[in-house]
């Protein structure tokens, strides 16, 4: 099995990834996210709680990780991500399977 942070890093060398709630939010509405990883230390927690119900909705596969400062190393940012969502998963896309939705 391979981990949300790798298939984060593959997808950004090889796909498509949108870094930040913001973006990850309009990514989920529009459809176009393939998978949504959300840190767990994210505070205040409000930030990115609306995400998996959101996914569900959606029918998108939704993963949380434990450290938004390694999602953010593996989004390819100097700063820590409190969400990403994967667009085009590029060569990571036979990963994507491993992550069923809820």
């Amino acid at each position: 099995m391979v981990s949300p942070y790798e298939i984060v890093e593959i997808a950004r060398k090889t796909g498509k990834i949108k870094k930040g709630t913001n973006e990850v939010t309009k990514a989920i509405e529009r459809g176009e996210a393939k998978l949504v990883i959300y840190a767990e230390d994210v505070s205040p927690k409000e930030i990115t709680q609306h995400l998996p119900m959101l996914c569900k909705e959606k029918k998108i596969p939704c993963v949380s990780v434990d450290s938004k400062k390694k999602l953010g190393a593996s989004a390819g940012i100097s700063v820590a991500a409190a969400s990403v969502a994967i667009i085009d998963a590029g060569e990571a896309a036979k990963h994507l399977k491993e992550f069923k939705t809820e």
